[in-house]
């Protein structure tokens, strides 16, 4: 992910090495009490050694993913900034990482190239400890617990569950038990989810700028406005799945807190969205200039349309809610193992 960054200086950015650092290593900080309370089924975050197995492949997924961008635009003599990691206390242990820049390029072909260095590059890493880590994981009953926290589900990560367990999970009677490090490599693929969505100044609106134009502008601000919508679409599908595998302990207060909770995601990503343009000035993207992309742009427009559409997860976490009478303790659907 980039922004933008308006300094009255028009020299050379000076880096700001301290700032850098103490950002990455309190983003390691939080992402590895995340892996530690995962791994303790979130009762303690001692040792928090046993949280590393988390947090060290998923911070060198996002400074990949960063160093992508940043190789990229100063290649293209466009001044960027190192990154800036954001650490985060909840959910995956930190919201990502950005890389500044001082002036947005106008120049198609370097706008794509810059905007798609950084997921390709995120991916090169997530998807290999996708797969050591699900080598590493275990099949067993989808409801060996009442409740649970269940990842989102893509094209990408479902045929690599195919490819490595032999079977489409989840299935009606069992799931993957995820290892910590697959948990990791299924978060950087909810990295490059939110990073291509094809809005604003995320990398995905960059791409889609770049191969549409100045026009597109519109169409992204629909698509900004649609994410509310989405929100209620997932309200009322996970509402829906919630009643189904609860059975006779329906609860319909319990199902719609259930449902909010996985709405809530979009909810979100909507008003992060529209900070971003309301920071911008009201602009969903600075204008680009009106030269045509070469057909090697065109075709890696494409490529990027397809790896979108292979790590997109219209639910990206919800709790499950087994029906058994007596509920054991709150842990993991898809349960952390070390």
């Amino acid at each position: 992910m980039s922004r933008r960054d308006d300094d009255d200086d028009d020299g050379p950015r000076k880096p700001r090495y301290a700032l850098h650092a103490g950002l990455f290593l309190a983003t390691f900080l939080t992402t590895t009490v995340t892996g530690a309370m995962n791994a303790h089924g979130g009762l303690s975050i001692g040792p928090m050694n046993d949280g590393l197995m988390y947090s060290v492949p998923l911070m060198l997924i996002l400074l990949c993913h960063e160093f992508g961008h940043y190789i990229a635009a100063r290649r293209h003599g466009v001044d960027a900034s190192l990154p800036y990691f954001i650490p985060f206390p909840l959910g995956l242990g930190t919201l990502g990482a950005v890389i500044g820049m001082r002036q947005q390029t106008t120049d198609r072909k370097k706008l794509i190239d810059v905007g798609a260095a950084g997921p390709l590059a995120g991916l090169a890493v997530a998807i290999p400890v996708l797969i050591v880590g699900l080598m590493k994981s275990h099949l067993g009953p989808r409801f060996h617990e009442a409740r649970g926290q269940m990842e989102g589900n893509s094209i990408l990560y479902a045929v690599a569950k195919r490819l490595i367990k032999g079977a489409w999970l989840p299935s009606s009677g069992a799931d993957v038990n995820l290892h910590l490090m697959a948990y990791a490599g299924w978060a950087g693929l909810l990295v490059t989810m939110i990073n291509l969505l094809p809005i604003g100044q995320l990398d995905g609106g960059h791409i889609a700028t770049s191969y549409f134009g100045n026009r597109y502008g519109r169409f992204a601000e629909h698509l900004r406005r649609f994410l509310p919508i989405l929100a209620i679409g997932v309200f009322f599908w996970v509402l829906y799945v919630v009643k189904d595998e609860m059975g006779k302990a329906w609860d319909p207060l319990v199902g719609a807190r259930v449902a909010l909770n996985a709405a809530t995601f979009w909810l979100i990503w909507f008003l992060l969205v529209s900070l971003m343009r309301q920071m911008s000035g009201g602009v969903d993207h600075p204008p680009v200039d009106d030269e045509p992309l070469p057909r090697s742009r065109r075709a890696l427009f494409w490529l990027m349309v397809v790896v979108f559409v292979g790590v997109f997860m219209p639910v990206p976490m919800r709790e499950v809610r087994g029906n058994q009478a007596n509920p054991a303790e709150p842990g993991t659907s898809a349960s952390l193992e070390r």
